[in-house]
């Protein structure tokens, strides 16, 4: 590398300054992004970032058949590559991304292979529209993608998903009942951080229980015990299927939505403006998304659940995050922890996704009640209940050999359609 290009890696990483005496938080005071605690308790606070993203970054992978320590690999570094592209000034962590489960369960027929291609090309897609964005400005992506249309695609995307986990329900119906209780109980009553956890308690619990009562896989039980303690991450390339592609590509919509959403909500707890840095955060996403694509992890998006433990401790110190993307990595060499994550059984992930996938559908209202979006307006109104319908009854025709399913048409439709039919209503 060059002296300027090293010069130039040197200047993204922040020269963190200690908050007053690095070891108390004043009352009302905030740690801001440039800013540390005393070393010792910014690795404290990095490892509750750690706890809070295990929960939701593992289950990815559990779900769709990826391998863990290699998700987890890509997570750690895509966390690196944001940190560095947005120069410090945005504290996130790179996790799975639940809008990848859909298209990816509903292709699994075609292999892991095809599906790593459409992450790939996800990113690809995602490294362009940051470029953009980057250019252009943030407002570029109001006038493209209106709140009407990003909550359409996201709650479709999140309902698509609802008869798997019903599926996976009715497989351990026991097992799922006391999973699904103790995440709703924890989320109600656990106090601070522990209620940010509550699909990570859950999980474990339903596996204690699951376990308790014989109902673990046997064979995975076996393959964790004879799984070595230090290994290298499996490591897989992509191949491209058109029609896997297409599947895909609606989640690019989502982690548009998911990284301004994130951008903004930083900006506001911090008090510091971030527009500028918008399409960073976007192009940091795209590329971590390619090199999970191109490795054989999952998709990565940023952490609402880590936004709760900055909440929380009012700790925005991306020294933390380093910490936690540190962790991560060396993590992924321990294929006995990826084995062990894969003891899951079907009755916890049918309790703890028929949470998550209604959250997901559930975002997008809430995108629509942010915006304020006018469901009198009947150009709105139409245009979303078709979009729905399509995503959530998992239409499927075929254009040729490229057979398209709900999520595909339910986005394309609402897409194409509102700007079309918002033309039509001003004409009239």
């Amino acid at each position: 590398m060059s002296t300027r290009g090293r010069a130039g890696l040197r200047s993204r990483i922040p020269r963190w300054t200690l908050a007053g005496d690095g070891r108390t938080i004043a009352d009302g005071a905030v740690v801001a992004p440039d800013e540390r605690l005393s070393w010792p308790r910014t690795v404290g606070i990095g490892m509750q970032h750690v706890i809070a993203m295990f929960g939701a970054t593992l289950l990815v992978p559990t779900i769709t058949g990826f391998p863990v320590t290699t998700t987890l690999l890509f997570s750690g570094i895509g966390t690196v590559i944001f940190l560095l592209l947005t120069a410090g000034r945005v504290p996130s962590y790179l996790g799975s991304s639940f809008a990848f489960i859909a298209p990816l369960t509903a292709s699994t027929a075609d292999g892991q292979a095809a599906q790593l291609g459409a992450v790939f090309s996800v990113g690809v897609v995602l490294v362009v529209v940051g470029v953009i964005v980057r250019i252009a400005g943030s407002r570029v992506l109001d006038a493209v993608m209106p709140p009407v249309v990003t909550g359409a695609v996201v709650a479709l995307i999140g309902l698509n998903l609802a008869p798997a986990a019903v599926s996976s329900y009715e497989a351990q119906p026991l097992v799922a009942t006391v999973t699904l209780l103790v995440i709703l109980l924890v989320t109600v009553l656990g106090p601070g951080l522990l209620g940010r956890l509550a699909i990570l308690v859950g999980a474990v619990t339903g596996w204690l229980f699951a376990w308790a009562i014989g109902a673990l896989a046997q064979d995975r039980v076996d393959a964790m015990r004879d799984a070595a303690w230090v290994g290298l991450p499996d490591l897989n390339g992509p191949s491209f299927d058109l029609s896997v592609i297409v599947l895909a590509l609606p989640v690019v919509i989502v982690l548009i939505a998911e990284n301004v959403g994130h951008v903004k909500a930083v900006a506001e707890m911090t008090g510091r403006s971030l527009d500028d840095v918008a399409g960073n955060a976007i192009l940091a996403d795209g590329i971590a998304t390619v090199l999970a694509g191109a490795g054989g992890g999952s998709g990565t998006t940023t952490y609402a659940e880590n936004i709760g433990v900055m909440a929380a401790t009012r700790v925005y110190s991306t020294a933390a995050y380093w910490v936690a993307a540190a962790t991560a990595i060396v993590l992924s060499f321990s294929p006995k922890f990826g084995a062990l994550v894969f003891t899951i059984p079907d009755g916890v992930i049918g309790g703890a996704t028929l949470v998550l996938y209604g959250l997901i559908g559930l975002l997008g209202v809430r995108i629509w009640m942010d915006a304020r979006v006018d469901f009198t307006d009947p150009v709105n109104l139409t245009v979303a209940a078709a979009a729905l319908v399509a995503g959530i009854g998992d239409l499927t025709l075929s254009i040729g050999n490229v057979e398209l399913g709900g999520i595909a048409w339910g986005s394309l439709g609402i897409l194409i359609g509102y700007p079309v039919m918002r033309r039509l209503a001003r004409l009239r």
